[in-house]
């Protein structure tokens, strides 16, 4: 059983996506992770082989913007439904054209939701990281003033080419206080994404596509299992969004609220981990 993290690029929706996978050999279901803002599918690593252990195949992908063969130009291609339809993409390129668990943190786990609400025959339990399902997280910004002084980036994030120069500017030093504390191999690997401009543009759209891009679906009550993971000192997500997500929830629903910030993965992984393996092996494929 193959429990070694490899990189290699899958071609998947028109792109070539670079990704960290474990177990991709195995006969287990399928995993995929979802990484967010500013980060890559590093954060995994140490779940991948957890997964691999335990007979998955576990998947994360560079997502859009992040690989340098997934970049296209402009604003509309970083909307949250092509977002979603992409990770269909990734498990039908890998051969999952069935069911799939899937996790996602921060924006990975906008997406998540995005794909349990557009693809829910796809997805055979979720958990979500940090942030909260998209209406409940909406609200909370258009009415919360605790989330809205949270969000003040997403708000700058809209002003074209500053934020990009912004994220540059005097070595990083923006992008490296939100990597505080994070060891100097994450952001090496952060930073072969982050130093190339054409990346800084295409992260950023994501957040541009929030306002710029309707929709061509509408979020509806979620009835798949989830369990939705959220740190009560997360500087980016607040309490209304997280403890509002359980009104959309009419399947299994698991809050786990930890005394944690908002980089679970880097800083409370052991714990996390564990949630996640645990909701993965409650829900075993038929």
């Amino acid at each position: 059983m193959g429990c070694e993290v490899k990189k290699d690029i899958l071609k998947a929706n028109g792109f070539e996506y670079t990704y960290r996978a474990a177990g991709l050999d195995n006969d287990g279901p399928l995993v995929i992770l979802l990484h967010g803002f500013p980060e890559s599918s590093f954060i995994w690593i140490p779940l991948l082989e957890k997964l691999a252990a335990k007979g998955y195949k576990a998947f994360a992908p560079n997502q859009r913007g992040y690989s340098d063969g997934a970049r296209p130009e402009g604003i509309e291609p970083y909307s949250v439904g092509h977002l979603a339809d992409d990770v269909i993409g990734f498990a039908d390129a890998l051969g999952c054209d069935g069911k799939f668990y899937l996790v996602g943190h921060d924006w990975g786990g906008s997406v998540g939701w995005a794909v349990v609400n557009n693809y829910p025959d796809r997805v055979q339990a979720y958990v979500g990281m940090s942030t909260p399902y998209t209406p409940a997280f909406m609200y909370a910004m258009m009415n919360d003033p605790d989330q809205q002084a949270k969000s003040f980036y997403i708000r700058d994030f809209q002003t074209p080419v500053v934020p990009e120069e912004t994220m540059a500017k005097d070595d990083y030093a923006w992008l490296r206080n939100y990597w505080a504390g994070f060891d100097e191999a994450t952001i090496e690997d952060y930073l072969t994404i982050f130093s190339q401009p054409e990346a800084r543009t295409a992260t950023v759209n994501w957040y541009r596509a929030m306002f710029a891009v309707k929709n061509d679906f509408e979020y509806t009550p979620v009835e798949l299992p989830i369990t939705y993971i959220w740190g009560n000192e997360d500087i980016a997500l607040g309490r209304t969004g997280a403890e509002m997500t359980a009104q959309f929830m009419k399947g299994y629903y698991n809050f786990v609220e930890m005394k944690a910030g908002h980089w679970l993965m880097q800083f409370n992984e052991p714990e996390c981990s564990d949630i996640i393996m645990e909701h993965i092996e409650k829900f075993p494929m038929a």
